[in-house]
């Protein structure tokens, strides 16, 4: 149980996904501009992360591996995930049209989010069993959404600040960023 919580803190904070490996910046720039598509964005992340990260492990280990085909790792996790976001963006249209018209461009973007692929790629990479998998894949997906929220809020103070001209926008929105992942950084040594 002790590895599990240890695994949990380090995805969360110490590898960040967003502010330690760098990412998943695209969506992360992208809807963070308002709390509620921050939100709503974090939590397609989490299900379609530990989905992937499921269902990707499942296919290395009993498919892959088994007939010497770790060489189509690429194509097939890449099918998996812009299937799982397929089901996602359906569910919202259907559900959530209001969050759906919110993340606009950027659900679909989570197909091509280097972040959900990573996460994958990273768990082949360490072994992990199916349980870590399971621990890794959440616990990657909040982090992703932990930074994402925490992003969401400063930029809405932003807005109410007198930034100077060539600062605005982007680029404010970049150096802010950094700074936040000078934050994370802090846990380095943690684990």
């Amino acid at each position: 149980m002790g590895d599990y919580i240890l695994l949990v803190i380090s995805c969360i904070l110490v590898n960040n996904i967003l502010l330690a490996q760098y990412l998943g910046n695209c969506p992360f720039l992208g809807t963070s501009k308002k709390m509620e598509t921050a939100v709503g964005m974090a939590m397609a992340v989490v299900f379609v992360l530990v989905m992937a990260g499921v269902i990707t492990w499942i296919a290395d280990t009993f498919f892959l591996k088994r007939f010497g085909l770790e060489y189509l790792r690429t194509i097939s996790f890449i099918l998996v995930i812009a299937a799982l976001v397929q089901f996602v963006e359906m569910f919202l249209k259907k559900s959530i049209p209001a969050l759906y018209a919110g993340l606009g461009i950027f659900l679909p973007l989570i197909t091509t989010n280097c972040a959900v692929m990573g996460v994958c790629l990273i768990n082949i990479k360490e072994e992990y069993t199916f349980m870590q998998v399971i621990v890794s894949s959440f616990g990657y997906a909040v982090g992703f959404g932990l930074a994402l929220i925490l992003f969401a809020g400063v930029r809405e103070r932003i807005l109410l600040a007198r930034v100077p001209k060539p600062l605005q926008d982007t680029s404010i929105a970049l150096v802010t960023a950094g700074i936040l992942s000078l934050t994370f950084y802090a846990f380095k040594g943690m684990v």
